[in-house]
């Protein structure tokens, strides 16, 4: 009867050889990784993070950008909090943003699925929708000043030619907000029909054909089929067009000022009046740094951990 040859364990000498091989390479992965992100992570640390950490110190002095600010702690936060200005342009910020997430990510989730299907001259229709987002928001605003000027502007000689009453789009409060709103939704639709349809082209024609086979119609079709397979876009673009609509600024001040009577005056228009009409510098800092730390970051960590736990429950 023949036996097994006992196999020889491996030479301690061996193993210990190679592990030094072997951490050289991971240092040289490391090495190289850190190098491809060096130039990023520099120009993050000088243009981001120098200027965060700066007007966090800004924040905690007074000054009026000219000499030796007086240290003054948390006294510009404590005047927020009795600032009744401050919460009215916060809740101007709030109403901005509840209007104009959900409404543009309706109305591109709706584009998307239009011009994704089978449309005559699809590809004209994709780039006038893309279009304004070639265009800055500096430019999109004196588009909107051209079509909601009281005076002169395109919608109001419309107005008067169909005899229709006049709409106080620049001194009425309501209207000023509503033509905002609206040229803002122009300006971003194009954004978020792009983002979907990036989305609506990575789920397979079989799941479709599939839930047609089994009597699903176009509703139900794109209830069940097509808003959870464009979950990961519709979170992306919730947190994009969140922090976007808390950071605001060029569409306001180009259109109403923030005006009439602050009815459009939102956070970063409020700051910046305070940094540089004013020239309260230090409260304009702390403006800057609640809406960084409390508004779009705590919102974005939320939603992050909500998508997180949908993730690990599904």
């Amino acid at each position: 009867m023949s036996t097994a040859t006992p196999t020889a364990p491996p030479r301690p000498g061996r193993v210990r050889a190679t592990r030094p091989g072997r951490a050289r390479a991971v240092r040289g992965e490391a090495a190289a990784a850190y190098s491809f992100l060096a130039p990023n992570l520099v120009l993050l640390g000088v243009f981001v993070l120098v200027p965060v950490l700066g007007a966090a110190v800004l924040s905690l002095q007074r000054t009026n950008g000219f000499g030796v600010g007086e240290w003054v702690g948390a006294a510009n936060y404590t005047r927020l909090a009795t600032d009744p200005l401050f919460w009215r342009v916060l809740l101007n910020t709030a109403l901005f943003t509840v209007l104009v997430t959900p409404l543009s990510m309706l109305l591109g989730l709706g584009v998307a699925v239009l011009l994704n299907s089978v449309l005559p001259a699809r590809g004209l229709f994709r780039s006038v929708m893309i279009l304004p987002m070639a265009v800055s928001g500096v430019a999109t605003a004196l588009i909107g000043v051209l079509v909601f000027d009281e005076n002169s502007g395109v919608l109001d000689k419309a107005v008067r030619a169909l005899g229709l009453p006049d709409v106080a789009w620049q001194s009425g409060g309501a209207a000023a907000f509503a033509s905002v709103v609206l040229v803002t939704l122009w300006w971003r639709v194009g954004f978020n029909m792009l983002i979907y349809l990036a989305g609506l082209q990575g789920i397979s024609p079989e799941l479709y054909e599939a839930a047609r086979l089994d009597g699903a119609g176009g509703w139900q079709r794109f209830r069940h089929v097509t808003v959870p397979l464009v979950g990961p876009s519709s979170f992306f673009l919730l947190i994009m067009n969140v922090i976007y609509s808390f950071q605001v600024f060029d569409i306001i001040f180009v259109m109403t000022g923030g005006g009439p009577q602050d009815a459009t005056s939102v956070l970063v228009t409020y700051a910046y009046e305070n940094g540089f009409v004013t020239r309260d510098q230090g409260y304009a800092a702390a403006i800057g740094m609640v809406l960084l730390l409390l508004l779009t970051l705590a919102f974005t960590l939320v939603q992050w951990r909500t998508s997180r736990s949908r993730d690990l429950a599904g």
